[in-house]
């Protein structure tokens, strides 16, 4: 063990290759968990960082086309998709629940602008199924954001914990094999106590980058998840001021006269 340290001395050799040599088999193998959780936490962190920033892209281009016509169906006449857009997403299910209680179908076809604009209002009770069914693609789509982040976060609280482990479990080897050497010294002691030391810190530098990653991603998706209830909100607003009617017969009445 001293001709160990020696020669770590001397040849100014990485401690962490000299701690991962003087690991124990179940150190070695928590290192190797840790390896594979990282792999998973940086994979999930830049594909969530690049979904998140290719639907703000996409959001703002839909939120443009949106506002430049005060038509809140013009867009769904036209059919644009606007593919990797959560509002998008929101506008379509508002739209497809819309278009049935006017129009008794969802299907878009050449006369479907004609057809809007002579289509009885609706009530607000139906005004209300259609507000429902955007909740429900806000729902959708925020899972659909968050989904996977379980990685991250179980990276953030459980790779400190299995550091924790190689480390007490080297710890422990070492001050059992002191003890059965009947030999208590520094130099015995401290290539085993450099081994145990070794998950611990590797357990950190898994769990620091996915906890600032997790925090990133969280808030950027809060984010797009306001934004998407705002919209619904404000498109439910525009449905209201075009195709909902407050006065005279009710839309019950008006089927029951005909």
């Amino acid at each position: 063990m001293t001709a160990a340290l020696c020669s770590l001395a001397s040849s100014g050799a990485d401690p962490l290759l000299f701690a991962f040599r003087e690991s124990t088999v179940p150190g070695k193998l928590i290192l190797l968990l840790l390896f594979v959780g990282s792999i998973f936490s940086w994979s999930v962190m830049v594909t969530k960082i690049r979904v998140i920033q290719y639907a703000r892209r996409r959001t703002e281009e839909f939120m443009d086309q949106f506002r430049a016509d005060r038509q809140p169906l013009r867009l769904y006449e036209g059919g644009l998709p606007y593919d990797g857009a959560p509002l998008y997403e929101v506008y379509l299910a508002g739209c497809q629940e819309m278009t049935f209680h006017l129009l008794g179908s969802s299907e878009v076809d050449d006369s479907f602008h004609s057809r809007v604009e002579i289509a009885e209002k609706v009530t607000p009770a139906q005004l209300r199924a259609v507000i429902a069914a955007m909740e429900r693609a806000v729902g959708e789509e925020a899972l659909r954001l968050e989904s996977q982040l379980i990685l991250l976060s179980t990276a953030v609280s459980g790779a400190p914990f299995l550091g924790l482990l190689g480390t007490v479990w080297g710890v422990m080897d070492t001050f059992t094999g002191v003890a059965i050497a009947g030999k208590p010294n520094l130099a015995a002691m401290a290539p085993g106590v450099s081994g145990a030391l070794i998950t611990t810190t590797i357990a950190l530098l898994v769990a620091i980058p996915a906890m600032f990653g997790y925090n990133f991603i969280l808030t950027s998706i809060r984010a797009l998840i306001v934004q998407m209830e705002n919209f619904a909100a404000e498109l439910s607003s525009e449905f209201e001021h075009k195709y909902v009617s407050h006065g005279g017969p009710n839309w019950t009445t008006r089927l029951a006269m005909k």
